[in-house]
């Protein structure tokens, strides 16, 4: 799955940002050639989050010293769309062990909408990028 190919959404505060954005639902119908099956689906879509404003806690020395990051998080999701927090890994540190133990910390608090797969919900691992830029630091963080 690609980690970073998605355009990332700023939230509210401009502490974090989320990866997985959302992906329009195809309701069309596909036209096959002649000879080819016609049970062809929607294609799969990945968990979308759900918190409009995510449970991320910046960690106050670092924010205070404008140090910023990314951590990317391996997580599964369910099919009723629950993060299973014995799943949550570091597929990729920030550099700063105090971010990515924030980024871990919040993962059990963060809400999905199930990924799904011809419409139907299923379970699935994923990755999910954490952002922490501070608001003074204008551009992107390393």
């Amino acid at each position: 799955m690609p980690r970073l190919d998605r355009a990332l959404q700023a939230l509210s505060v401009g502490i974090i940002v989320f990866g997985v954005g959302c992906q329009t639902k195809n309701s069309g119908r596909v036209t096959l050639p002649p000879g080819q099956a016609s049970s062809v689906g929607r294609k799969d879509e990945p968990p979308v989050p759900l918190d409009a404003s995510p449970p991320v806690e910046y960690p106050t020395a670092l924010y205070q010293q404008r140090i910023g990051g990314t951590v990317i998080l391996r997580l599964f999701v369910t099919d009723k769309g629950e993060v299973i927090a014995d799943s949550t890994r570091i597929q990729e540190s920030s550099g700063y062990p105090a971010l990515d133990s924030a980024a871990i910390a919040s993962a059990p608090k963060l809400h999905y909408a199930p990924a799904l797969r011809n419409g139907t919900p299923v379970s699935t691992a994923f990755t999910q990028p954490i952002v922490f830029r501070h608001p003074d630091r204008g551009g992107t963080t390393p």
